[in-house]
């Protein structure tokens, strides 16, 4: 969302919406900046918030579908992987992406994807939110998630108010 074509978000209104803020813990300052305005801008938005920290970027997805699990009507996931000499840093990338998609497909709840992949520490402090930075990627990631899950509450219930996503329920016909 970052750049002049970003989404109008100021008149979100996330009263009585449950949100689950997940976090890395590697890269300290940058995560925690990104938390930091995350959890803030939900705050804002009129959130119910939840945070939750796991140690890296690819403890991310099953943190996600556990939220989902226990009712949370969004999530954000946060984290920070800085690419070095190996191919660690596209099996990590690649690997949180898919889980993270495959939760928010799996489920029908959003997942706010504010994990940034950089190529070194630079490139991701100007996304971290902190002062100076060009971009707030935590801020952005809770807006998405936030704006995704108003913008589907017409469409979790059916006309006979089941739930959408909600597993079927067996019968004995």
């Amino acid at each position: 969302m970052s750049g002049g074509a970003a989404p109008n978000v100021d008149s979100l209104d996330a009263s009585g919406l449950n949100l689950v803020i997940i976090a890395a813990q590697w890269h300290a300052t940058i995560t925690d900046a990104l938390l930091a305005s995350a959890d803030k801008r939900a705050r804002e938005l009129g959130a119910n918030v939840t945070v939750i920290r796991v140690p890296g970027a690819f403890e991310l997805p099953v943190a996600a579908l556990a939220a989902t699990d226990a009712g949370a009507d969004a999530v954000v996931a946060l984290g920070v992987v800085i690419r070095g000499g190996t191919p660690h840093f596209d099996y990590v990338c690649q690997g949180t992406t898919d889980g993270l998609m495959r939760v928010s497909l799996d489920t029908g709840v959003p997942v706010g994807f504010g994990l940034l992949t950089t190529d070194d520490e630079q490139q991701a402090l100007d996304r971290s939110g902190l002062p100076g930075s060009n971009e707030d990627k935590g801020r952005e990631a809770v807006e998405a998630a936030i704006a995704t899950a108003i913008a589907l509450r017409p469409l979790e219930t059916n006309s006979l108010g089941w739930r959408r996503y909600a597993a079927p329920v067996e019968t004995d016909e």
